[in-house]
């Protein structure tokens, strides 16, 4: 079975579980110090580009960068978009959705007081430029998502970024009506409700970041608690 490997915090592993999971493919995920069994420091310089999120393969294969694992699950998948304008404009979808995980990602998941509270303000703005423009893209086709009625890579990764930013501010999206309709839609996917009602809960936001996993709450971090 295929693993995907990451760290104790809600970030760019989340688009890819949701993707599978919507999708039928079966995987495992696994914290960093678990499936390598020794501490992030000393494993880092021998992952691909020194960063997780990786795709290991059943035959050790590993992808490593987000992007590059949301693109290989579409392809096994078969859900590559045909029309190649279109295609192009679900690319770049996503790679302005992926551009959102800093500062959004980081700040929610470790940021704390009046550190937390200076980068929420300081990114509103950009944030909600960003949300204009993707609300824009989904009024462009008359599909539920992006370019149609399939959610894809694309989608699962704006909508991850979408429902990380309600923990900076649960109305950051009231004035974005189509974009509150869509998260509404991916929501609605059985997969994705399933997941998220299942999946470590990510509580103190801006106090003491933790994430409740198996009923015990451990600081986020790369670090085995």
């Amino acid at each position: 079975m295929i693993k995907l490997v990451y760290f104790k915090m809600r970030a760019l592993a989340e688009a890819p579980q949701m993707l599978m999971r919507a999708y039928g493919i079966e995987y495992t995920y696994l914290m960093s110090w678990d499936h390598f069994g020794d501490q992030w420091s000393k494993v880092k310089p021998r992952v691909p580009f020194k960063q997780l999120p990786i795709l290991e393969l059943d035959n050790g294969i590993q992808i490593g960068q987000s992007i590059a694992i949301l693109n290989y699950i579409e392809t096994v998948k078969g859900l590559s978009i045909r029309d190649p304008e279109k295609a192009a404009e679900a690319c770049a979808i996503l790679q302005s959705s992926q551009e959102l995980f800093a500062p959004l990602n980081p700040t929610v998941n470790f940021a704390v007081g009046e550190d937390f509270k200076a980068k929420r303000d300081a990114m509103r703005s950009d944030l909600e430029s960003r949300f204009s423009d993707l609300e824009r893209y989904l009024n462009k086709y008359d599909g539920r998502y992006f370019v149609d009625d399939m959610p894809r890579a694309a989608e699962f990764a704006c909508f991850h970024h979408l429902d990380l930013s309600k923990k900076l501010d649960p109305k950051l999206l009231d004035g974005f009506p189509r974009l509150m309709e869509f998260v509404d839609d991916m929501t609605s996917i059985d997969e994705v409700s399933e997941y998220m009602k299942n999946r470590p809960e990510l509580v103190d936001v801006g106090v003491e970041p933790k994430l409740v996993i198996d009923g015990i709450a451990h600081p986020t971090g790369v670090n085995k608690t």
